[in-house]
């Protein structure tokens, strides 16, 4: 049985930029086996995770602290139709 293939996408806000945000959502988002991206944007980071709900659940989680720099101020999560993503980049 395969386990259904599930997209969100993020905002995060707070002290996210200039802190290693983006390098270390892509290096968990890797380790979890989620496709999709991560950029900065005027309002914080954006991130489209796609993978398994487990995985994709845990990677939200980890969303909302960031790495040890981070201030997470909030995370909005929208759901999405997966798009069938291959591969995990940063972009610029």
């Amino acid at each position: 049985m395969t386990t259904p293939t599930v997209r969100t996408h993020l905002t995060i806000r707070g002290l996210v930029q200039g802190v290693y945000f983006r390098a270390s959502t892509a290096e968990t988002a890797r380790r979890l086996g989620i496709a999709g991206w991560v950029r900065n944007t005027a309002e914080g980071v954006e991130a489209v995770l796609e993978g398994p709900r487990t995985a994709v659940d845990q990677a939200i989680a980890w969303c909302r602290t960031g790495p040890p720099s981070a201030v997470v101020e909030s995370v909005e999560s929208a759901w999405e139709k997966p798009e069938g993503l291959h591969g995990f980049s940063i972009r610029h």
